[in-house]
């Protein structure tokens, strides 16, 4: 593992958290990214399903050159998506799905990935083709009882539950005993109707918060 990819990896093992950031529009997509980062988020994708995703994955890796920060791209199916991810600077690689070859293009430029699961078969094969993380999608379907009932006989699985975690349940999650979190509309959507960024640097700092004082009590 290069030493960058290490740095990159501290990211989200410091912080326990990806922000998923997957907004309708572009423009408030990077504000609200950018809310993020100033609230302490250190992991951040932006889905390829935001206008102009490869755009903001471009900004955002030029202003944050040289800080502590992994900007990615999300929802990213194979690997030709993986590639154009790579190009515009992203350091991380986040898919719903299970997808071999994106893994494998991934680790080939030492990006991080966070690979798609839902299944223990689906788990394994992931951490088989090369994961760094895998995310569990959709989690809200299981919940954290899920998540510890996959690690009872997969402990050594790194899992990322993505869909539903909130301030109020992170502390459920790393009970059960998820490595991260992944983060959506608890944050990215503190500011809709408003145009209030503030309150998304708010709540980044009430999530990081919640999941610092909920890993300290796991200790």
């Amino acid at each position: 593992m290069s030493g960058r990819k290490f740095d990159d990896l501290r990211a989200i093992e410091e912080t326990g958290c990806v922000l998923i950031v997957r907004l309708p529009d572009g423009a408030d997509a990077l504000e609200v990214a950018r809310a993020a980062i100033d609230g302490g988020i250190r992991a951040i994708e932006i889905t390829y399903s935001v206008p102009g995703a490869l755009d903001i994955v471009r900004t955002l890796a030029d202003e944050n050159r040289g800080r502590d920060v992994l900007v990615g791209v999300g929802t990213v199916l194979d690997e030709h998506a993986a590639y154009a991810a790579i190009l515009a600077g992203a350091r991380m690689l986040v898919s719903p799905n299970l997808d071999p070859g994106m893994l494998r293009l991934a680790d080939r430029y030492q990006a991080v990935t966070v690979g798609g699961a839902f299944t223990a078969t689906e788990v394994v094969g992931s951490l088989e083709a090369g994961a760094d993380y895998v995310k569990i999608f959709p989690a809200e379907l299981g919940g954290p009882d899920y998540a510890r009932t996959l690690l009872a006989p997969l402990p050594q699985a790194p899992l990322v539950p993505a869909g539903g975690v909130t301030v109020a349940n992170a502390a459920d999650w790393f009970a059960a005993g998820v490595a991260a979190v992944a983060v959506g509309s608890s944050i990215t959507k503190a500011a809709a109707g408003t145009g209030d960024y503030r309150a998304v640097t708010a709540a980044a700092e009430d999530m990081l918060a919640a999941i610092a004082h909920a890993r300290s009590a796991g200790v």
